[in-house]
């Protein structure tokens, strides 16, 4: 992967600090900048009357110094465990969606904990679902044991941005000499034909062709990769978070839900961002596209 710069969501939490160790750990193999980010999301309202008592809308002086000194804190921590990376902080004060989604364009990953003490880092209410359904570079949200030597696990369908994810993921793993484990899952028939004798739930041949066909043509450009691929009945939630207990990483595409109706994210991806076991990327473009 050519990275440029890797954006880390940073507040001193425990989640990111995992979220940091991770970026530098990918940094150290890409040779991209890290970048420790916080956003003050201070309130925007005051009285109408001049004359009325209001509280400080920005931060004052000693918030201020406390946040610089986390961040120049975790920049001194990043020149002892990963010399060789290049880091600096960026301090804002405006949305923290919003800005990072605005900041994505100039990223190749934007990586946030799985929960955290901010609006940057507390990963599953609505920072977290906009920047994954809106940046314009990868989205990792660090979970679970980030020291697993298991595969890299990739769900895919037949939209474009399950490509993106696959070709995400199987770059990511020639990176780490991991293998990869490519599942794709054929939602359970359900309904009044749910116990129909036509419904087998298992993938016909017919079903499956089209997808190992896709394996096929990846596993050539990926020689050096070894592959696996799971045809199954499931749902793809269910899948994938079953698989990631034993990943080091699972690769979902999103397709989004265009300009910031709902911020929402698909189903599957807003499953795993809870659920998984392990750290989740969520494709939905890729930087420079």
């Amino acid at each position: 992967m050519t990275a440029k710069k890797i954006i880390v969501g940073y507040d001193r939490s425990p989640e990111a600090r995992a979220a940091a160790a991770w970026a530098l750990d990918e940094a150290a193999r890409t040779g991209a900048l890290v970048e420790f980010f916080y956003a003050y999301e201070w309130p925007t309202w005051a009285p109408a009357a001049s004359t009325v008592p209001s509280p400080a809308v920005w931060p004052d002086g000693e918030t201020d110094r406390a946040i610089k000194g986390a961040l120049q804190e975790a920049v001194t921590e990043a020149r002892q465990t990963h010399p060789q990376v290049r880091t600096e902080v960026s301090i804002v004060n405006a949305s923290a969606a919003l800005t990072l989604i605005d900041r994505s364009a100039e990223a190749s990953l934007i990586v946030l904990g799985s929960q955290g003490h901010s609006a940057v880092t507390g990963m599953l209410g609505s920072v977290s679902v906009a920047v994954s359904a809106h940046a314009h570079c990868p989205v990792i949200v660090v979970r679970g044991d980030n020291g697993h030597a298991g595969p890299v696990v990739v769900g895919v369908d037949d939209s474009p941005c399950a490509q993106l994810a696959l070709a995400f993921a199987l770059e990511q793993a020639a990176e780490r000499g991991a293998p990869v484990r490519i599942i794709h899952a054929w939602r359970p028939v359900s309904g009044i034909w749910e116990d129909s004798p036509l419904v087998t739930r298992e993938v016909t041949d017919q079903e499956r062709r089209p997808f190992d066909e896709l394996v096929a043509a990846w596993q050539q450009k990926y020689p050096q990769v070894t592959i696996t691929a799971e045809a199954v009945v499931d749902h793809p939630a269910h899948a994938l978070a079953a698989a990631s207990t034993t990943a080091r990483l699972l690769v979902v595409g999103t397709r989004g839900r265009g300009a910031f109706r709902g911020m929402l994210l698909g189903s599957v991806s807003q499953h795993l961002l809870r659920h998984s076991a392990c750290t989740v990327a969520i494709v939905r473009e890729v930087a420079g596209s």
